[in-house]
């Protein structure tokens, strides 16, 4: 079950990180997914390396989004997306 949540929130982040972004029509399902749940990640690694905390779970939406944001912006500097 954790499997299935993770795939469908890693979906919506992906999706809203596209959107902020100005990929949507570039990215997929798999894409959205893909960086949704590395993005979120990333985005959680940082905000602990500079010593932020996700309080809440609306913190954490938008810790996440805004990691895939910066994972979306990273794939396209290296030529990933155009």
């Amino acid at each position: 079950m954790y499997w299935i949540v993770t795939l469908i929130v890693g979906a919506v982040v992906g999706w809203l990180a596209s959107i902020l972004m100005k990929t949507n029509a570039q990215m997929g399902a798999i894409a959205n997914i893909v960086v949704g749940i590395v993005g979120s990640s990333l985005g959680f690694w940082l905000a602990g390396v500079l010593g932020l905390s996700a309080g809440g779970p609306i913190v954490s939406w938008i810790v996440a989004v805004l990691g895939a944001a910066l994972l979306i912006f990273i794939l396209k500097t290296v030529g990933i997306f155009a």
